[in-house]
């Protein structure tokens, strides 16, 4: 399945893309905020994973873990770009076009967690809709191996902008 939006495409990951994806995550202003991730650690989330294409090439990954509890019915998500691509609007549009096949599916809210830190990832998100819920306090351990903060934040489908 392909999704499409005005400058993006987005395709399920595939084997094919792990070099480049792992690639991808590894350049300093993605890495400072995803760590390091092998080519093993990439395969694990393929299954969850949709590439991000710019002008037919690897432009970026986004996680996609969907709980189908009835009760619980959400949808969490991560999303890495690549650098040069960075504060252009490319990850908003991702996030969007993957935001609008989910709710074609049944889903209704969605959340993110960037770490705290990451003001233009935050910035992204808000543009998004995406509203802060809460801090989770040393959350994650950053590539230094010190424990850093992340910002829950959530979306309702109708808030989607």
């Amino acid at each position: 399945m392909l999704l499409q939006g005005e400058r993006v495409k987005l395709r399920p990951s595939r084997e094919e893309d792990v070099e480049e994806l792992v690639a991808l995550l590894a350049a300093p202003e993605v890495a400072e905020w995803w760590g390091t991730n092998s080519a093993d650690d990439v395969r694990e989330e393929l299954h969850v994973g949709w590439t991000i294409l710019v002008a037919e090439r690897v432009a970026g990954w986004l996680l996609v873990h969907e709980e189908l509890e009835p009760d619980y019915r959400h949808v969490a998500l991560d999303i890495a770009l690549d650098a040069s691509l960075h504060g252009r609007g490319y990850g908003a549009e991702a996030l969007r076009v993957v935001i609008r096949h989910l709710i074609a599916r049944g889903h209704h809210r969605f959340t993110i967690d960037p770490t705290a830190a990451n003001i233009r990832a935050v910035r992204a998100y808000t543009a998004v809709g995406f509203r802060p819920v809460g801090v989770l306090r040393a959350a994650e351990r950053g590539p230094d191996g010190a424990w850093r903060d992340a910002l829950l934040m959530d979306l309702l489908a109708p808030e989607l902008s």
